[in-house]
């Protein structure tokens, strides 16, 4: 499996999901640590112009789970990913794209979340996406906790 095959894999995920195919996200990178996503704002703005909170808090989501998946699939291995919690802080209003990136929360190992999973069949870690304004600052700041199940 290429680095390219897992990120075409995972757009097309997105894709077969109805609300997700609606927020016309893409894939903007992965570089082995982080992962990038970018959606146009027009399908995205709320009544005052700018970025709407909700579609922020599911790009994040959704940033955090790809990454997530993307280390299971480098590890080998076939789980279940799931968003176990989450919070979120809107930090200042973004009148641009929605440009999110997501990467592993200081404390996270994912040598050790990969090896927990395969010696255990579950583990947890936790993650950090940022929406980034145009100038390079930080609109939203969102940490979570993701858990991965081993299929069967």
């Amino acid at each position: 499996m290429t680095h390219d095959d897992a990120l075409q894999r995972l757009a097309h995920h997105y894709a077969s999901m109805p609300p997700v195919a609606r927020m016309e996200l893409s894939v903007a990178g992965f570089d082995g640590d982080r992962l990038r996503l970018h959606a146009p704002l027009s399908v995205h703005v709320n009544d005052k112009g700018c970025a709407f909170g909700g579609s922020l808090a599911s790009m994040m989501t959704l940033a955090s789970w790809g990454l997530v998946s993307l280390q299971v699939e480098r590890a080998g291995l076939d789980a279940d990913v799931f968003v176990a919690d989450s919070q979120i802080r809107y930090l200042a209003p973004l009148f641009a794209d929605l440009d999110v990136e997501a990467e592993a929360a200081p404390e996270a190992d994912w040598t050790l979340f990969t090896n927990t999973l395969r010696q255990r069949g579950r583990a947890r870690t936790g993650l950090v996406a940022r929406a980034r304004l145009p100038s390079g600052g930080t609109a939203t700041e969102f940490t979570a906790r993701y858990v991965a199940i081993l299929r069967r």
